[in-house]
């Protein structure tokens, strides 16, 4: 029903900057909130930031001031710019969508692109 492709990813050094972006197509009515989780070895899933669709954000309070969410509803695309990456950011990054199909609402995840942070 609803695919969600990220690109982006890869190996930065500490300080650094990375990009992903996320599209979804499909058959859908509308996209409620977008996001990114993360999960790194060992650990749980957790929130990275969510935007609504009319733009309000939420972050988690380790990535305020540092990673930025965006989205482009016309494109049905979300993006996540990683800038001053942290020892602790390196993890799966995972696309999230809120999609109201017909007359309900479902959560659907993207595949996850690896983030590495090394010198």
């Amino acid at each position: 029903q609803v695919q969600l492709v990220e690109s982006g990813g890869g190996l930065v050094q500490p300080g650094g900057s990375l990009g992903l972006s996320c599209a979804a197509s499909g058959r859908f009515f509308s996209i409620n909130d977008m996001g990114w989780y993360r999960q790194a070895p060992g650990k749980e899933r957790e929130l990275v930031a969510l935007i609504g669709r009319g733009g309000s954000t939420n972050y988690a309070d380790s990535v305020k001031g540092r990673l930025t969410i965006l989205r482009d509803n016309a494109k049905n695309t979300v993006y996540l710019q990683m800038n001053s990456l942290k020892a602790d950011d390196p993890a799966v990054y995972y696309c999230y969508a809120h999609v109201t199909v017909i007359a309900r609402a479902y959560s659907f995840w993207g595949q996850g692109t690896q983030v590495t942070v090394s010198s």
